[in-house]
C-alpha cells in the first residue's frame, strides 16, 4: 500500500526488517481509546439532564463502551496479521472519529449509546496495533522495554481524562467533550496517514483467519499463563478503583474530594513501576522480574486484607499497601504483555488483541467481585490477594 508523505511505499518488504514508528505516535493511538472513556465520566449528570434521561442509561454510555473495548480488540489482531497494520489502524481511527462526531450530534441517550459503542469499536483498534507495531519493530526484551516507556505516557491518562472533561463539561457543556474527541481521532487519523510506516505482513485475508488465530493461542498454555496472569497482577487493580470511595467515605470518613488524591498516588504507583521496569528490563530476566514484581502486589495485596481483618484499616495503611500493589503492577504489566505477544510470530496481532480482552474481563469481573457483600474494604482485598495469587500460579506455569 502507498500513501502518505510524498508517496512513500509502505508495505514493508519481506525478509528486512520493519521500519520502526515514533514511539510516541502509538502512545497516542493506544491512549485515545482509553482517554473517551475516563474523560466522559464527570459528564454523565449533566448530559443526563440535557437529553432527559436516566443516569442508569447514561452510565450505559460508560458500560458499553467498556465492552465495545473488550470484544473490538478480538477483531483487530487477527485482521492487521492478514490485512497489515497500517489499513486497519487507519480505518478504526477513522470509525473513532465519526462516531465522536456522531455522539456529539446524538438527538437522544439512545443514539449517543450507540454512537459511544461504536467510538469504542475504532478506539480499540489503537490498543491493539499499537503493542502490536512495538513488537514487530523489535525482539522481546527490547519490546518489553519500549511498552515500559510506552505506558509511562498512556498512564496520564487516566488521571487527567476526568479532570478535563470535568472542566469542558463545566464551561463549554458536555457535547464540547465530544466535539473533542472526534477532533482527536482526526489528528490521530492524520498522523497515522503521513507518519505511520507498515510493520506487519500481509498474506491476504483467508476464512477462518480469526478463529484459527485464536485457536492456536488458547492450545498455548504459555499464552494463556501470560494472559490470565498479566490481567490479574494489572487490571484486578480496578476492584479497588470502584471499591475506594466507600472504604474512604465510609469506613475511614474521609471527604469525597480526599478520593481523587487518593486514587492519583494509585496512578503514580503505575507510572513508577513502568518506570522501573524500563530500567530493570536487560538488567534481569524478563520471567524473574515478572514474577518478583507480582509477588510485591500480592504482599501489598495481603497486607491490606491483615489490616480489615484486625481492624488496623487506616488512610497510609490503606494508601500505601495500593501504591505498592500499583509499583507491582506496573512493573509487571509491559513484561506480562511483552511475553504474550512473543508466543506465536504468525499471531502477533490476534495474541495483543486476545491479551487487552482478557485484560478487560478480569477487571470487569474482579469491579463485580468487589460489589459484593456489605464492607468494600474486605471485599476488595480479598480480591486483590486472590487475584495476585492467581497471576503468581500463572506466571509460574507460563515461565515452567
Amino acid at each position: 500500500m502507498t500513501g502518505g508523505a510524498h508517496g512513500i511505499d509502505r508495505q514493508t518488504p519481506i525478509g528486512s526488517q520493519p521500519p520502526a514508528a515514533p514511539l510516541w505516535l502509538l502512545a497516542l493511538m493506544t491512549f485515545s481509546g482509553t482517554l473517551a472513556m475516563h474523560i466522559f465520566v464527570p459528564a454523565l449528570p449533566i448530559a443526563a439532564a440535557g437529553l432527559q434521561a436516566k443516569s442508569g442509561t447514561m452510565q450505559l454510555t460508560v458500560s458499553l463502551y467498556i465492552a465495545g473495548l473488550a470484544v473490538g480488540q478480538l477483531f483487530y489482531g487477527p485482521l492487521s496479521d492478514r490485512f497489515g497494520r497500517r489499513p486497519v489502524l487507519i480505518g478504526g481511527l477513522a470509525l473513532y472519529a465519526a462516531a465522536g462526531l456522531a455522539a456529539a450530534l446524538a438527538p437522544n441517550a439512545i443514539m449517543l449509546i450507540g454512537a459511544r459503542l461504536l467510538q469504542a469499536f475504532g478506539g480499540c483498534a489503537g490498543l491493539v496495533l499499537g503493542r502490536a507495531i512495538v513488537r514487530d519493530t523489535a525482539m522481546p526484551q527490547e519490546t518489553a522495554r519500549r511498552l515500559a516507556l510506552m505506558n509511562l505516557m498512556v498512564t496520564v491518562g487516566p488521571g487527567l481524562a476526568p479532570l478535563i472533561g470535568a472542566l469542558l463539561a463545566s464551561t463549554l457543556g458536555w457535547r464540547s467533550i465530544l466535539y473533542a474527541l472526534a477532533a482527536f481521532g482526526i489528528a490521530n487519523l492524520l498522523c497515522a496517514w503521513f507518519l505511520l510506516p507498515e510493520t506487519g505482513r500481509r498474506d491476504g485475508y483467508r476464512p477462518g483467519t480469526v478463529l484459527t488465530s485464536y485457536r492456536k493461542l488458547l492450545a498455548s498454555p504459555v499464552f494463556l499463563g501470560y494472559a490470565i496472569g498479566g490481567g490479574c497482577a494489572t487490571t484486578a487493580m480496578y476492584a479497588f478503583v470502584a471499591a475506594a470511595p466507600f472504604i474512604f467515605t465510609g469506613a475511614l470518613h474521609r471527604s469525597a474530594q480526599e478520593v481523587g488524591l487518593y486514587l492519583g498516588m494509585l496512578i503514580s504507583g503505575v507510572w513508577l513501576g513502568s518506570m522501573l521496569a524500563s530500567r530493570l528490563i536487560g538488567r534481569i530476566t524478563i520471567e524473574r522480574l515478572l514474577v518478583r514484581a507480582n509477588l510485591l502486589s500480592v504482599a501489598a495485596a495481603l497486607a491490606l486484607l491483615i489490616a480489615v481483618l484486625t481492624g488496623w484499616l487506616s488512610v497510609p495503611l490503606v494508601v500505601g499497601a495500593m501504591f505498592l500493589f500499583a509499583l507491582g503492577a506496573g512493573i509487571a504489566s509491559p513484561a506480562a504483555l511483552s511475553q504474550a505477544i512473543s508466543v506465536d510470530p504468525e499471531s502477533i496481532g490476534a495474541a495483543s488483541g486476545a491479551y487487552g480482552f482478557t485484560q478487560m474481563v478480569v477487571g470487569a469481573v474482579c469491579t463485580a467481585l468487589a460489589g459484593i457483600g456489605d464492607n468494600p474494604a474486605l471485599a476488595a482485598a480479598l480480591v486483590l490477594s486472590g487475584a495476585g495469587l492467581l497471576a503468581q500460579l500463572s506466571f509460574w506455569r507460563a515461565t515452567a
